[in-house]
């Protein structure tokens, strides 16, 4: 009973803003409701959205768009951090904890003002990146063969520092024991990272890349600031398709279908990422 009147206020909040939306997002996934009308005004479809998805062209774009930026971000993002992680810890030079500052930095500003800096940045006439890569003429966020890889490099820039910090986090638990017997054993700096940093970072290394996955998944600020899911669709994730549907088109159930959709996909991720973990431990 002590627990229970302990983690209430805590469940409370979480029920509140956590489960009832869940809740609410799937029940209207199961009708036809325009966010313009009353929900007086919806009508039961069951799974009709749902099955809509299966022949949705647009859907399919927004799904394997996805899919590819979150696998750019992921395997730049993850290897990037842990090499940074490293230098930021293991060499004794000062300054390091300004460099995490700077790194962490970029994670904390918002979202939408660096998207905006970044637009300036991407800009084809005037823009310092256009300008610097002249020579290869580079059309950045107006190709879609350009676009997706853009808002990629805008995503590992600002993250990268996030994920760093957690390495350095996950570094300090690895008793510095262990490097002083590699070290007597003749272990060199590459044998202790492959036989005592890494097997040793395992779990932190999952967290990272489950993070940095989910983050990647519901990435949308950066879309409807720079590119609006273009040009050609090349650029519409899952999470800008739902508020397209649901703000721009009015079609709440089938966003909903969309976003329960997304958090299925999420929490099968999870489950895979910690089966891995228990598997491996």
């Amino acid at each position: 009973m002590a627990a229970v009147a302990f983690l209430s206020p805590a469940m409370l909040v979480i029920g509140l803003f956590t489960v009832v939306p869940i809740g609410l997002t799937f029940w209207i996934s199961l009708h036809e409701w325009s966010m313009y009308t009353p929900l007086s005004e919806m009508s039961w479809r069951g799974l009709g959205n749902y099955t809509d998805l299966l022949g949705d062209d647009g859907f399919f774009t927004a799904l394997g768009n996805t899919a590819l930026y979150v696998a750019l971000v992921v395997v730049v993002t993850l290897p990037l951090s842990l090499a940074l992680g490293m230098l930021l810890y293991f060499p004794r030079v000062m300054g390091k904890g300004a460099a995490r500052a700077v790194l962490f930095s970029t994670y904390v500003i918002p979202t939408v003002a660096i998207s905006i800096v970044w637009g300036g940045l991407y800009a084809p006439d005037y823009g310092p990146l256009s300008r610097l890569f002249d020579a290869w003429d580079p059309t950045w966020l107006s190709s879609p063969d350009t676009a997706l890889v853009s808002l990629v490099i805008f995503h590992i820039w600002q993250m990268t520092g996030y994920y760093t910090v957690l390495v350095v986090a996950g570094l300090t638990q690895i008793p510095a024991d262990l490097y002083e017997a590699a070290r007597i054993d003749g272990a060199g700096f590459w044998r202790q990272t492959a036989h005592v940093t890494l097997p040793l970072l395992r779990r932190t290394t999952v967290f990272i890349g489950l993070v940095a996955i989910i983050n990647a998944i519901q990435v949308f600020d950066p879309v409807y600031i720079l590119t609006q899911g273009g040009p050609a669709e090349s650029t519409s994730v899952l999470s800008f398709a739902i508020q397209r549907a649901a703000f721009q088109h009015g079609m709440a159930g089938q966003a909903s279908a969309m976003a329960f959709t997304l958090l299925v996909l999420l929490v099968a991720l999870g489950g895979v990422f910690l089966a891995a973990v228990r598997r491996r431990s």
